[in-house]
Formats: structure tokens, sequence, C-alpha cells
């Protein structure tokens, strides 16, 4: 019972902070360029709340892969800045809905023609206001029954399975076929270089 008791505090407790937590706004991004592991530490940091316990929500093989990949751009002489930071927060907290090509167009389609700072408050307001709708729904429910509570989180995982398929059904109908096979041939070429650099 102190068991059910202590892990309903700790249901509570997150729905708490989870309420209170603000992605950080563009101003409180570094100013100053970062190396990997700085950037490990900060992202980590600000996305905390998301981990259940001794998860790493970003490592340096996935850094490297979203910029091989092409989703993320090169850092400048290994130093990344407050566009990238930016961009990895936003790429950071779709990851666990959309898949990485879904990413990719969803992040490159909203900073088309658009810098990444004018983009990203928009995003992470939506993404607090996403996140304070969720926990204050998990805070009037944290009273409730084991069976209560087994519904609402069947309930928020539905809906985010169902807002998972539409948002990758919109990404689907503006894809441009063109751009997606010069990628595609892009990603190939380069594939074949670094063979033949193995090679010699």
């Amino acid at each position: 019972m102190a068991q059910d008791e202590e892990k309903r505090g700790q249901l509570n407790k997150w729905a708490e902070a989870a309420g209170r937590y603000e992605l950080a706004g563009w101003e409180r991004l570094p100013e100053l360029e970062l190396y990997m592991d700085q950037v490990i530490t900060f992202m980590n940091r600000q996305l905390e709340p998301f981990a259940t316990e001794g998860e790493r929500l970003l490592t340096p093989s996935m850094i490297n892969n979203y910029v091989k990949d092409g989703v993320l751009p090169r850092p400048e002489k290994k130093k990344y800045n407050r566009d990238h930071i930016a961009m990895l927060l936003m790429i950071c907290t779709l990851k666990s809905v959309l898949s990485l090509p879904e990413i990719d167009a969803l992040v490159h389609g909203l900073t088309e023609g658009r810098a990444v700072c004018d983009q990203y408050p928009e995003f992470a307001r939506a993404h607090d206001q996403a996140l304070r709708e969720a926990a204050a729904r998990l805070g009037d429910a944290a009273g409730a029954d084991a069976a209560a509570l087994y519904r609402l989180a069947a309930q928020l995982a539905l809906e985010a399975n169902a807002r998972r398929a539409a948002a990758a059904r919109i990404l689907y109908s503006l894809a441009d076929p063109e751009k997606e096979q010069e990628k595609a041939e892009k990603k190939d070429t380069e594939k074949k270089e670094k063979e033949r650099e193995k090679e010699k």
C-alpha cells in the first residue's frame, strides 16, 4: 500500500512539473557555440521530464546520424550554434511520435523560407500548450483508482496514435517526389563515395 502511495506521489509530482515545464525559449538557448559534450549536457537537462529512469534521450551518435541523414545541418568546426540547438529540441520532442524522415520533412517544412529563430518560438509554445493539457488531465486523475488510470493511459495513447497518423498523412500529402528522389540519390552517391574511400 505504501508503495502505491509512493507511485501516486511520483505521478502527481511529474504532472505538476510537466504543467510548469517550458521548452527553452530562443533567448534562453546558448549564445555561444557548443561542442558535442556541451550540447549533450544542455539537451539532456532540457529533456529530463521526458526521460524514464536512466534513459538518455540524446547521444553523440544520434546527433551524428541526424547530421548524416541531413535532418540537422553540419556543425561549423565541430561547434553547434543556436539554430542547431533549436532544431535538436524540435527533433527530440518529435522523435517518439514521428519517424526520422517525417521529422526531417516537418522541421524543414516549418523552417523553409523562414529563419529558425522565427519558427522555433511558435513550435515551443505549441509544445508547452500540449504538455500542459496532458499534465492537467493527469493531475485531475492522479487520485483515481488503478482502473481509471489505466483507462486514462489508454485514452492518451490512442489520442497520440490518432494524431500521429494524421500528422504523418499531412506530411505525406505535402511531400515533393522530386525532392525525395534527389535526396535518395544524394544519399546513395555519398554512400558509394564512402565505400570507395574505404577501398583505397
